[in-house]
């Protein structure tokens, strides 16, 4: 077998090719060209993304704001990074080695077996079993997205140099797909494969995609962390708050009356906002501190933490990255210009390597505590 196929078509999102690219690129129109002030879109330099997993109809269209703000100009290669729901992992794993490519419904992806091989030769990533590549949604649930943008003309700044006014995966620079599966991770291996990965966080052909969808809310989820009032701040659920920690969890013979102040779905976007804040400000500490405070059940926050530990290295540093790029090149991490001035190389880092967020939706507006929703939300980061 050299094809993982794409086992949640037909289910989680359309299995007819035509149809999902119909629906990818309406998605796509319909994100403007200014976010939150933010302009152009996509985003020069935008070579990291965060983007949920969810069936498409939940999160499609959430998702499209991730993938427009993406800058893959010089794409040569795509990091996918993605959580595992099924299998036990302590760290990360790599496809076989014996797999070539990956299937959508719109065609196949190519994996970029060179890049596969040098990671592989680190003896620091499992095998991930075919049975439990297909079984996992969390990375497919991308593929079809990667795919139609590989596959359409090129408007990225800055435009391509090639005169062609279309490209096709077989017609591009794309090398292919890495796929990484991560597991249950600690902080300290984070920081440890943060570090592995910088050198092609680094290098300005390498795209990175974390999926993850944000809070899981309700008693299927185990899950019922509420802020009352005096911890959250309802109105400005993105403002800061020091008293994450005090919340409660709700149990429906206990809390038979919905809360109002606030409200149970207020409650829910102040705990994600304050998780998107953290990884807003570049903190891989800051980010762990509120998920241990709060208990938020980001499915992704072990592929968030690795990038961001790898991104706070690489901004920390200057980075030279050492390791491993296009096969055994040293990679050149995010360079140090000689003779430029203080003042000058801190103006040229401020925000480079943060991820500003540029969506978020909810399944729902839970209003009582036997309701349930999924939170999804969308960021990029320049490098």
């Amino acid at each position: 077998m050299t094809t993982r196929e794409a086992s949640h078509a037909g289910s989680w999102y359309t299995d007819d090719g035509p149809t999902l690219s119909k629906q990818l690129q309406s998605w796509l129109d319909a994100v403007p060209s200014s976010i939150n002030g933010i302009s152009p879109i996509p985003q020069p330099g935008a070579r990291i993304i965060i983007a949920p997993h969810a069936g498409y109809s939940y999160s499609g269209p959430a998702a499209a704001y991730a993938y427009k703000s993406l800058d893959i100009s010089k794409c040569k290669r795509i990091f996918l990074l993605g959580p595992s729901h099924h299998l036990y992992l302590p760290t990360l794993a790599l496809p076989l080695p014996s797999l070539k490519t990956y299937s959508t419904p719109c065609g196949p992806i190519p994996l970029d077996t060179s890049t596969l091989s040098t990671l592989r030769s680190t003896n620091e990533f499992s095998a991930l079993p075919l049975e439990a590549d297909e079984a996992e949604h969390s990375l497919e649930m991308h593929l079809p997205y990667i795919h139609h943008l590989l596959s359409q003309p090129q408007p990225s700044p800055p435009p391509p140099s090639s005169s062609s006014s279309s490209s096709s995966l077989e017609e591009n620079r794309f090398k292919g797909l890495i796929p990484i599966l991560i597991g249950n991770t600690t902080p300290s291996t984070e920081r440890k494969y943060g570090a592995l990965l910088s050198p092609y966080l680094a290098d300005p052909t390498s795209i990175f995609i974390i999926s993850s969808d944000f809070c899981h809310w309700g008693t299927r989820f185990g899950y019922t962390y509420y802020l009352p009032s005096s911890t959250s701040s309802a109105s400005n659920p993105s403002a800061p708050t020091t008293n994450m920690a005090n919340g409660i969890s709700l149990h429906p013979k206990t809390h038979k009356s919905p809360p109002q102040n606030p409200s149970i779905h207020a409650s829910i976007a102040t705990l994600d906002h304050a998780c998107m804040a953290a990884v807003e400000s570049g903190s891989h500490e800051a980010f762990l501190t509120v998920l241990r405070e709060t208990g938020n059940t980001v499915c992704g926050r072990h592929p968030i933490g690795v990038v961001m530990a790898g991104l706070e290295g690489l901004v920390r540093d200057e980075g030279v990255g050492e390791g491993l790029v296009e096969g055994g090149v040293e990679g050149k991490g995010l360079g140090k210009e000689e003779g430029k001035g203080k003042e000058e190389r801190d103006e040229r880092r401020k925000g480079r390597g943060r991820f500003r967020f540029v969506r978020y939706e909810r399944s729902s507006d839970v209003k009582r505590v036997g309701e349930s929703s999924v939170s999804y939300a969308s960021a990029f980061a320049v490098l």
